[in-house]
């Protein structure tokens, strides 16, 4: 038996001290695989954008997993019945519902695992962390799969209201400085209750979940989809997929061996074994900053240049508009740039290419928010509101873009 004191405390920048509840989540907590996340960055390569935002997802399941504890205590002073076990499984639920995510976030998400999404990577982890743990996290994995008949519990964990997203904004906006993320989650929190086995919020709450969508639609305009950390990531995308590519003429590249073996093997989620899983386990941010290093020195032009572009900052050129780009001008510059630096116009794709980007802060189509009036009959947040600008947040805006070395002359 261990005399480790195991109910710690942590010191978090947002929240004050955040309790460990008991020793299982310690020991979850203490295991390799989420000792990991503190080396995966929680917004990928913003910190090109945002200097200070180099917080990682260990921060961020702390946290979620703090805003759980805040929701439990909120719900049974509420008198709804949440029982030893079902609050376990949902902190425990919440800590783990990210421990899939590769090196850099979203970044990489189908770089290094081209078929097989975070969610999915999570549940494989959480499913061999049962087997350590002597099946202690069955019902946590039956609420995360959705197979758990108390519907409140898997909208706590993944909703268009969820301690997830009720972290992230406040801790992105915090360590980003983009001031306009902050929420009010204290009082979204408070206002939180359960009708039926289904999460509602209070009426009077309706005012804080309109602030948390407007935060989370310039969250996204202003950091997640900044056209900066676009391009970085998509550079990012771009090196490793060049890399597969030498890699597999037979032309040698270094990097960490577990980053070799997903270069080299095409994973799915019919051949991700637990031998697959352990090798993503030691995969972090700092396997793919290394590879860069070494790669801006590598004799292919492509890959050398797309890594000293990350690397140095150096980045392209990034147009946004509301309509699409004309045809002609990406195979005008692309053929200009294959020409100056004697490459194909297939190999100069990897420098000029195009895209789109949609920000819809609330999906009316996905499961809603729910209100509670004072007359006990529940509303979808749109159709309680009187601000029209809900109705325009329910909207997905696209736009598209174009990038493109900035050497290459402006359009």
């Amino acid at each position: 038996m261990s005399n480790t004191n195991k109910l710690k405390i942590f010191n978090d920048p947002i929240y004050g001290f955040i309790t460990i509840p008991n020793t299982l989540i310690y020991d979850l907590i203490q295991h390799p695989y989420f000792q990991r996340l503190r080396r995966i960055s929680q917004m990928g390569l913003s910190y090109l954008v945002y200097p200070g935002a180099h917080h990682t997802r260990f921060h961020h399941a702390i946290g979620a997993m703090h805003m759980m504890q805040r929701a439990v205590e909120v719900l049974r002073f509420k008198e709804v019945l949440i029982s030893k076990d079902e609050e376990n499984a949902l902190y425990i639920a919440i800590l783990l519902h990210d421990i899939g995510h590769g090196p850099f976030s979203h970044a990489m998400e189908h770089s290094i695992v081209e078929e097989v999404n975070h969610e999915a990577i999570s549940l494989l982890f959480m499913n061999k962390l049962n087997e350590e743990f002597d099946e202690e996290l069955s019902l946590a994995i039956q609420v995360f799969k959705g197979e758990y008949h108390r519907k409140f519990m898997l909208q706590l964990i993944s909703s268009q209201l969820d301690m997830d997203r009720m972290d992230y904004l406040k801790r992105d906006s915090f360590y980003s400085g983009v001031a306009e993320g902050n929420i009010n989650s204290d009082r979204l929190i408070q206002m939180m209750n359960v009708v039926e086995d289904v999460l509602v919020m209070e009426e009077k709450g309706i005012y804080s979940i309109e602030k948390f969508l407007m935060a989370r639609r310039l969250m996204y305009w202003q950091a997640y989809l900044h056209k900066t950390s676009l391009v970085a990531e998509l550079t990012l995308t771009k090196a490793l997929q060049r890399a597969k590519e030498v890699l597999h003429k037979g032309i040698e590249i270094e990097c960490s061996k577990p980053l070799k073996f997903f270069m080299e093997h095409k994973i799915t989620l019919e051949n991700f074994s637990n031998d697959t899983l352990d090798k993503f386990s030691q995969l972090d941010d700092f396997d793919i900053i290394s590879a860069l290093k070494n790669w801006q020195h590598h004799p292919d032009f492509i890959l050398s240049s797309l890594s000293k572009m990350i690397i140095n900052r150096d980045l392209s050129k990034v147009k946004l508009n509301n309509e699409k780009f004309p045809k002609e001008v990406l195979e005008e510059m692309t053929k200009r740039f294959a020409k100056e630096h004697s490459i194909t116009e297939q190999e100069a794709k990897y420098f000029i290419f195009k895209g789109k980007i949609k920000n819809q802060a609330y999906n009316k189509d996905a499961e809603p928010i729910s209100i509670l009036k004072k007359d006990r009959t529940i509303e979808d947040v749109v159709e309680a509101s009187d601000q029209l600008n809900l109705k325009a947040l329910s909207k997905p805006v696209t736009k598209y873009f174009i990038c493109y070395p900035k050497q290459l002359e402006e359009i």
